[in-house]
């Protein structure tokens, strides 16, 4: 997933200067990046096992409350 953020941020750093459409393009994209990059990190916490999920202080309940929510959700 790194390489969605890396390329949030230069495009984030690109719509600096950017025309108004080009902005509203951009803020489409950044959206998208970040729904992909939040269900690509809740089916890393659905994988995860019960003693590595006790290890960051999760339960499982919780890992599976995070990992029902979907991907547009916070």
């Amino acid at each position: 997933m790194e390489t969605s953020l890396a390329a949030r941020r230069s495009f984030a750093e690109a719509a600096e200067g950017a025309s108004r459409g080009s902005r509203a393009v951009l803020s489409v994209f950044d959206t998208l990046c970040l729904w992909r990059e939040r269900a690509w990190q809740r089916r890393q916490l659905a994988g995860l096992s019960d003693h590595m999920l006790t290890d960051i202080g999760i339960s499982r309940a919780e890992a599976r409350m995070e990992c029902d929510k979907p991907f547009w959700k916070g």
